[in-house]
């Protein structure tokens, strides 16, 4: 597929628009708790009328083009694969690759809070009154829904896992149709082309976006409940740390230049801490990857949207991370089936989390169901827990394009060495 370069483009004008989002951020921290700490009876009819307003309309522009730019781009990519058996290949490398870094991730959270206790000194909360639920949502019915009914509707209501699995049957369908289907192809051409037009307009309201989402946050929760809760913030950042530092080893390991890469996707992960959204940061990260850090297109289209939809490391982290957290304030004995049963839960429930901001404090109530714990200690960690979605869906985006990395290795190397 020709396209022609955009001056206004998000590549060529990278550094400004990272530069200018993060000057929003900060901008908006020290707006939202100058709003929380001197005009505080105001703050309701504020954030109601103005920033949340803002920030919700952003939010969703950026998703007025995350469905049709997926699609696409996903199709363009599975007509790029000339051999239909390696989309096969494709998802069972990635899938691989998906299992063993999410187990990675779910076993730093679950060592990180053990080892530094957040939960056992606190004090100063007050507690939900504790009750067990034994019915967890069915993952068996999640794996069902998976397959649309209607591919329009799924498109329609946005289901991004539903749009994938549609767009890789229409994407083998093209391949199988031959010339017959050039004209439909032509028309995935021009819904990409025309989705990253009015992409690159819509990234000029991302600083008054993430502006007004940040100031909300801030001036809503305010800094005592972050006081109480800081060791567990700082506990859930050093483990993010932790994970994005074994894709750097690894990247470095395979030669995969990962300083470049963040510096590529510094863009996409500026978006991504703003919005805490990895679907909002999707249409730049797929950009950034392919145009400043030059992975091969074929899989880019191919493997970054299927990891939005399916790779959560920082899901993985916080479930795993916020189960023991709650069992220790609690005061609940920590046994060896309870370890195994949020281990193998918040595993399973990493890949069913939407990229949306705050899905992964929604889902953690089947996590706790799992293992027994009082699912009413979400509320504990959800006055925060918009606070801390910024830098668990950056590790999102990093644990997404670097899985994608390591195919674009493996299939190099298998290219290299001459295999079928």
């Amino acid at each position: 597929m020709q396209t022609t370069t955009d001056p206004r483009s998000p590549d060529n004008r990278s550094i400004s628009l990272s530069t200018l989002i993060l000057m929003a951020l900060g901008l908006g921290i020290l707006f939202g708790i100058g709003l929380n700490q001197f005009i505080p009876a105001s703050v309701p009819a504020i954030d109601r009328y103005v920033l949340d307003p803002i920030g919700r309309i952003f939010l969703r522009l950026i998703q007025f083009v995350v469905i049709p730019i997926v699609f696409s781009s996903l199709i363009l990519g599975l007509t790029r694969i000339q051999d239909a058996s390696q989309v096969g290949r494709y998802t069972l490398k990635l899938m691989t690759s998906y299992a063993v870094t999410s187990a990675i991730a779910v076993a730093l959270g679950m060592v990180t809070c053990s080892i530094l206790q957040p939960g056992a000194g606190i004090t100063g909360l007050s507690l939900p009154v504790a009750t067990i639920h034994e019915q967890s949502p069915s993952l068996l019915d999640w794996l069902i829904s998976l397959v649309p009914i209607n591919p329009i509707e799924a498109l329609s209501t946005g289901n991004l896992l539903q749009t994938i699995f549609s767009a890789a049957l229409i994407g083998v369908g093209i391949q199988l149709a031959g010339e017959k289907a050039t004209s439909f192809l032509a028309v995935v051409e021009s819904i990409y082309a025309i989705s990253e037009k009015i992409l690159s307009i819509i990234l000029y309201t991302a600083p008054i976006g993430v502006f007004a989402l940040i100031s909300s946050i801030i001036a809503t929760q305010g800094l005592a409940v972050i006081a109480k809760l800081l060791i567990y913030i700082l506990g859930l950042l050093f483990t993010t740390l932790l994970m994005a530092g074994i894709y750097v080893l690894t990247l470095a390991l395979l030669k995969a230049k990962p300083i470049h890469l963040l510096q590529s996707l510094f863009p996409a992960l500026s978006l991504a801490f703003g919005t805490a959204s990895s679907n909002a940061a999707l249409p730049i990260a797929l950009q950034n990857a392919q145009d400043s850090y030059g992975l091969r297109p074929d899989i880019a289209s191919f493997a970054i949207p299927l990891g939005t939809a399916l790779k959560r490391d920082g899901a993985a982290i916080l479930q795993s991370f916020n189960a023991l957290f709650i069992a220790q304030i609690y005061h609940i004995p920590i046994t060896s089936e309870m370890l195994l049963a949020i281990a193998l839960s918040a595993f399973l429930v990493s890949f069913s989390t939407p990229g949306v901001p705050g899905a992964a404090i929604i889902t953690m109530t089947t996590v706790l169901a799992a293992a027994g714990l009082p699912v009413e200690g979400v509320a504990i960690v959800a006055g925060v827990d918009r606070l801390t979605d910024g830098f668990k869906t950056v590790i999102n985006v990093i644990g997404n394009v670097a899985n994608a990395v390591i195919l674009s290795h493996w299939e190099t190397q298998k290219e290299a060495s001459g295999e079928s």
